[in-house]
């Protein structure tokens, strides 16, 4: 099977993520650590895939992102899933964490669905390794748009998570969910400050702001906590430090930025942040 998905265009299965012709589900179930509009009273029906476009030196779900555990499903299976987050589980939504590998069998589970009548919005959630042309053909599973603003440099992107051309790609990709799909009421960019680059995620603050205006819905997150190959790799063995963090809250306030998220810094406490490293595969409640 071809597989030109993501910026990587590899052109065959498995590629640069790892993932073959089945999809491959690490857990699934409702979840209520997501952004307050996508959690609702019953949580966001998230749905973890199995590996990933990008390779973080920092993942947190290193073991189904980069280690590719979790279960094959069928087409029937996955629907089955789907099913059960709406219909069992009283989710509001579908949220797809990292899907693009598998993106003809989720629309495939998922026309069956509607076929049946069941229908939910879908989240697409992503690093915001993107392309663009993808987004637009599989535009029915983009309701709502939670991208990450990782990075403002490629060269830390390289570093960091393994691609070198991150910067235009997330920034295209979160630019058109806004503007052709979303728009500012249904896209949420997330900001992860990353220690010793917290520069980054204010110049991405500064080009949503120039770009997009200040109406679009951020995220600030101060959940990075050192994990698996970052624990050998400085700057990013160790955690944001509270200046850090404070300089990048200020200038989401000084650009103007009104609707949205500053995490509290206590995110960063292991206990909460390595969940992933922690979390059992199969069917399963996320606070």
């Amino acid at each position: 099977m071809i597989c030109n998905l993501c910026p990587h265009r590899c052109g065959k299965r498995p590629g640069y993520c790892g993932a073959g012709e089945t999809p491959r589900v690490f857990r699934w179930g409702p979840h209520f650590g997501e952004e307050p509009p996508l959690v609702g009273d019953k949580g966001s029906g998230c749905v973890f895939f199995s590996r990933c476009t990008m390779k973080c030196l920092y993942c947190q779900n290193s073991p189904w992102s980069w280690q590719g555990r979790g279960e094959d499903k069928s087409i029937a299976e996955l629907s089955q899933i789907f099913r059960d987050l709406a219909l069992k589980d009283g989710c509001g939504n579908w949220n797809l964490v990292s899907p693009t590998p598998y993106l003809p069998f989720v629309r495939e589970a998922l026309a069956r669905l509607r076929k049946e009548g069941v229908c939910l919005p879908v989240v697409w959630n992503s690093s915001g390794y993107e392309r663009v042309e993808t987004l637009a053909e599989y535009g029915e599973l983009l309701d709502w748009a939670l991208f990450d603003l990782r990075y403002s440099r490629d060269a830390t992107a390289l570093k960091a998570s393994g691609v070198k051309d991150y910067v235009e790609h997330a920034r295209a990709a979160f630019k058109y969910a806004v503007e052709q799909r979303c728009g500012p009421e249904r896209a949420i960019c997330r900001i992860l400050v990353l220690p010793g680059h917290h520069e980054e995620a204010i110049e991405s603050l500064a080009w949503l702001a120039a770009e997009l205006g200040t109406e679009v819905m951020v995220s600030v997150m101060a959940q990075y906590t050192p994990a698996y190959k970052a624990l050998a790799t400085p700057p990013f063995d160790r955690p944001v430090t509270p200046k850090e963090y404070a300089e990048v809250a200020e200038a989401a306030a000084d650009f103007g930025f009104e609707r949205g998220w500053v995490q509290d810094l206590a995110a960063s406490d292991p206990k909460l942040a390595l969940f992933g490293e922690n979390m059992d595969k199969g069917h399963g409640t996320v606070q």
